[in-house]
């Protein structure tokens, strides 16, 4: 259970529910589309992540695709609420995008995290990124974990550094380039 520590299981809520001290993740509802849309649609929130804001139709996409990948593959994203207010503060976990990126990320899992604006700057990417690593980490055993990021997004940079990532590489990816980070179990 040492990988575990740094985040608790809710207590009655299913194993992939998590907290820390100020967050809860969980699964996504329907419900949160209405905040997902908020979020992804929000130009400063996108301006890392292909620099338009998406439609309404995008966001239920991947809404939808948040619930497929926990019931395809096991794992997916978590909706990030504020335990203080109740307020959605955004998203983080792992996914398979099938990404047609080179050099290949060979199936590895890959974390990712957006949230809104009002919660930037608070250190909940790095409090959320922390617990979902440990998860990874006890999930995934010893394979490693990847993320891309936009080498202009300095925040999210100290993010996956803070969270254990190692840059590994440099690429374009649909005409952005992006930084390509790994992270091992045990860092």
């Amino acid at each position: 259970m040492a990988a575990l520590s740094g985040f608790r299981k809710l207590i009655g809520r299913p194993a992939n529910a998590l907290e820390t001290d100020r967050l809860a993740l969980r699964r996504h509802r329907r419900s949160d589309f209405g905040d997902c849309q908020a979020m992804w649609s929000d130009s400063d929130v996108m301006r890392y992540l292909g620099g338009r804001p998406f439609t309404r139709e995008e966001c239920w996409a991947r809404l939808l695709r948040y619930a497929g990948h926990w019931d395809l593959l096991g794992f997916g994203f978590w909706a990030v609420i504020e335990k203080a207010s109740g307020r959605f503060a955004g998203e983080i976990g792992f996914a398979n995008f099938e990404r047609d990126i080179e050099p290949s990320f060979d199936g590895a899992p890959e974390i990712g995290w957006v949230f809104m604006p009002w919660a930037q700057g608070r250190g909940y990417a790095t409090e959320a990124a922390r617990a979902v690593t440990a998860w990874g980490d006890a999930k995934f055993g010893s394979s490693r974990t990847v993320c891309i990021i936009s080498p202009d997004n300095v925040p999210s940079l100290r993010v996956a550094e803070k969270s254990g990532y190692r840059q590994w590489g440099e690429t374009d990816y649909k005409d952005s380039p992006v930084v390509m980070f790994e992270r091992k179990p045990g860092r």
